[in-house]
């Protein structure tokens, strides 16, 4: 009978909301303005760093307490849908993410810290909220193509943080690039009001009614989908790993680039950019092959290269030549950054019938517990040896990992 009444609740949501192509639109933007929650900061770590004192390879701590706010945020993320509508909570979570953001520039530690975890508590929900809004009007032979060309605002979003950030710190200092980004993500949330009305109109007002309680009796019971699927559980091992690599090489590649190639901030956030274009082609790339020949062998092929990618960066420094530094970058770009949209739809082909925004949560959450370790543990390698090559050799080891996870993951 729930089923029944889902059904009927998707058909209508789908006969009065905008079409397919305007959701993708703006769930792209979405993604794009939220990845300033991330990467604002260690973009712009060596000018901070140069006001403040702290050292540049902290940026680690800033990725793990942005995490640690998705930790909070993201297994509510089905409830408060439920209650509230998919657009509601994402622009909640863009206005969360850029207060979050302004807040580093009052430029005190506890101002830089409580600034990550305030940008992730918004970043929470935005996975999982747009993957709910998107999954009822994807054709299923198109699911990894919809679903790759909406998280392009990822990689996107993390091109225009690395190119917009250190452009706007030359002009007028770090903080009017803190500003900028943050700027974007008040203007994507007020865009996104149009949309309301025909996306959140089948929101059950119910849900949740009995306040925090409820809401978190909801949330335990998504993430406990991990451990009753197995396919799902494997799938989040393989997404970690994965993150692992991403994520320390979004934060530590401008970073390392100057710290040990000597390489000027404004050009080190260039590469990042380009490698970041690499990832917006990898995404529809992949998934057009994933579309064709099934997720798991590209998701192996993804984790397999990115660990390639990794080495050539662990073996750099000081005089190496320009070419293999920037080929790496944009090899992890294309796989590193670029494997989210097929996991994305896998996850939602095997979510249990309207669970996609559970089942997504769920796996959000074990990547924010991860991402609370690796980041800072690179930042640990990289003070007690001195260098990033141990850093990007854990990269390796995650990726590795991951394919294996993927690689003996139960077929459904």
């Amino acid at each position: 009978m729930q089923r029944s009444k889902t059904g009927h609740r998707i058909k209508a949501v789908q006969a009065g909301g905008p079409s397919l192509l305007t959701l993708m639109l703006a769930l792209l933007s979405v993604h794009l303005a939220g990845m300033g929650a991330f990467l604002t900061v260690p973009v712009l770590a060596p000018a901070i760093a140069a006001e403040t004192g702290l050292p540049a390879s902290l940026a680690g701590f800033h990725t793990a307490l942005a995490y640690a706010g998705t930790l909070v945020s993201a297994p509510l993320t089905g409830p408060l849908v439920r209650r509230h509508g998919g657009v509601r909570v994402l622009q909640c979570g863009l206005l969360v993410v850029g207060c979050g953001i302004a807040l580093a520039t009052i430029g005190q530690p506890w101002a830089l810290a409580l600034s990550a975890f305030v940008a992730g508590m918004g970043h929470g929900p935005i996975t999982p909220g747009s993957s709910h809004l998107i999954a009822a009007r994807t054709p299923p032979r198109r699911r990894a193509l919809v679903f790759s060309l909406k998280q392009a605002g990822v990689p996107a979003g993390a091109m225009m943080v690395a190119a917009v950030a250190p452009a706007a710190a030359a002009i007028g200092g770090w903080r009017a690039g803190v500003l900028t980004i943050a700027t974007a993500a008040f203007l994507v949330a007020a865009c996104l009001q149009p949309l309301r009305a025909g996306l959140d109109s089948g929101r059950d007002r119910g849900a949740g009614a009995g306040g925090l309680g409820a809401l978190a009796r909801e949330a335990s019971g998504s993430v406990w989908m991990l451990r009753r699927d197995a396919a799902l559980r494997h799938l989040t091992l393989m997404s970690c790993g994965f993150g692992v690599a991403q994520f320390c090489f979004l934060t530590f590649f401008v970073v390392f680039q100057v710290a040990t190639l000597g390489t000027p901030l404004a050009e080190a956030g260039l590469r990042l950019a380009l490698a970041q274009a690499a990832g917006v082609v990898g995404r529809i790339a992949w998934a057009l092959l994933a579309d064709r020949h099934g997720a798991r062998p590209v998701l192996l092929a993804c984790g397999l290269l990115a660990a390639m990618a990794g080495l050539v960066l662990a073996a750099s420094g000081p005089g190496w030549p320009v070419l293999p530094v920037v080929l790496a970058g944009i090899v992890m770009g294309a796989t590193a950054v670029g494997w989210n949209g097929v996991m994305l739809a896998e996850a939602a082909r095997i979510a249990p019938p309207g669970q996609v925004g559970a089942a997504t949560a769920a796996l959000s959450f074990a990547f924010g517990v991860t991402m609370l370790v690796a980041p800072p543990a690179f930042t640990g390698l990289v003070a007690l040896t001195g260098g990033y090559s141990a850093g990007f050799l854990l990269c390796v080891v995650a990726t590795l990992g991951g394919a294996f996870a993927i690689a003996t993951s139960p077929r459904r």
